[in-house]
């Protein structure tokens, strides 16, 4: 036992028994035996129910399929981890077995974290791009247009590097009249995510920058790794000026690449998606000119001919025909207006003949010539048709042809 281990008390045996120890030396013994015997161990398991503490340290349990060991990952290794530890994360934890006397329990103490079957990169890289895939951050909806003729481009990328040598170059080649801004930033390392991120948005503060290109030449996954990192992507989609993401080479995506309005493989196509040709667009006018020229011509030959066709018609020869015709067309209509209300009228009054002849010969009064009469009560009206229809005393009203007599019945 080493000499800050406390030392086991001599104490009283039994004839046939082991020493009696207390539980914090029989513990102390433990950390002693577990310590010594694994100060180095490797362990695949599954993470289970990960706490990240506001301490900034990580409890997790690894496990199989019949056992699970206890494991801590204290703050300084999990500050260097590049992926984020969950639950279901298959892992290959190397560290050293430690005794917690508080709990009498034993765990593993991490000193490093490695993804089992996948690098730590590539499983930072999926997390990463599965969360903001998730917020929208890749959607295409989201892209803002590039101008298609920028007057002030900003480079966002390492003055040294070659990367800028060569989008300088193309871009003064095809486009001679834009201005060019280095913003310098470190495109490797520790803390060039961050500078990267500051870049972008000191952006809008650069007056009359229309569109900017991120990016930096080819290398490994580490080398690019800064272009991996969270807060460059999101300083890429909150940027009000349009982004050219250009990191590395074609086989190269980077988590800004998918954010950036744009993707060019390499940073030279970055300088020809940036502005256009000015020799392939001043030719492109020329023809244009002749094509507007030649068809200015054309269409007026053609109207020309038309308008010599519309003055060979009949109405400007001979405009007053067509009034001509429509008075003697008025006048003929007049006269058929007039022959048909003749008609009607000459129609209208035999048809009123007929019915009066007809209303006449139905007349109750003609009856009353022939020498009928017609009686009716004077009371009431009613006609008397029977000896039962009025009783002595009655008052009566006789009709004839030329007058009516009052009488009274007895």
């Amino acid at each position: 036992m080493s000499a800050d281990r406390t030392a086991v008390p001599q104490v009283d045996r039994t004839a046939h028994g082991p020493p009696v120890l207390t539980v914090s030396e029989l513990t102390a013994l433990l950390k002693e035996c577990v310590e010594t015997q694994f100060p180095l161990v490797a362990v695949v398991g599954e993470i289970s129910n990960c706490s990240h503490a506001g301490s900034g340290h990580i409890y997790l349990t690894l496990k199989d399929d019949t056992a699970q060991l206890r494991a801590v990952v204290w703050r300084t290794t999990a500050a260097r981890l590049r992926f984020n530890v969950r639950d279901g994360l298959q892992v290959v934890a190397i560290g050293r077995m430690d005794l917690y006397p508080a709990r009498g329990s034993y765990q593993l103490v991490v000193d490093e974290l490695v993804p089992h079957g996948i690098g730590p990169l590539e499983l930072a890289f999926r997390q990463l791009h599965e969360k903001l895939q998730r917020e929208g951050l890749f959607a295409a909806e989201r892209k803002r247009p590039l101008p298609r003729f920028p007057q002030r481009i900003a480079l966002v990328t390492s003055p040294q590097g070659a990367a800028v040598r060569d989008m300088l170059q193309v871009i003064t080649r095809r486009w001679p009249r834009a201005q060019v801004v280095i913003v310098p930033v470190p495109v490797q390392g520790d803390g060039a995510a961050e500078q990267i991120a500051a870049g972008i948005q000191l952006l809008p503060r650069l007056r009359g920058v229309d569109v900017a290109i991120v990016g930096r030449g080819g290398g490994s996954l580490e080398d690019l790794w800064a272009f991996n990192e969270e807060v460059v992507a999101r300083a890429i989609v909150a940027s009000p000026v349009p982004i050219i993401s250009a990191v590395g080479h074609e086989i190269d995506v980077t988590i800004a690449d998918l954010a950036a309005d744009r993707r060019a493989l390499t940073p030279s196509e970055a300088g020809e998606i940036v502005v256009p040709d000015y020799a392939d667009l001043h030719a492109g006018l020329r023809q244009l000119d002749d094509r507007l020229r030649s068809a200015v011509r054309g269409r007026a030959v053609l109207l020309r001919s038309l308008l010599d066709q519309l003055a060979a018609r009949r109405c400007f020869t001979k405009p007053t025909e067509p009034v001509h015709h429509q008075m003697q067309r008025v006048d003929e209509l007049d006269r058929r207006i007039r022959s048909s209300i003749r008609a009607r009228i000459d129609a209208a009054r035999a048809e009123w003949g007929q019915l009066g002849a007809a209303l006449s010969a139905l007349s109750p009064l003609r009856v009353l010539e022939r020498g009928y009469s017609l009686t009716t009560r004077a009371t009431d009206g009613g006609v008397v048709r029977s000896v039962n229809d009025v009783r002595s005393g009655d008052s009566i009203l006789t009709r004839l042809s030329d007058g009516t007599i009052r009488s009274r019945v007895e």
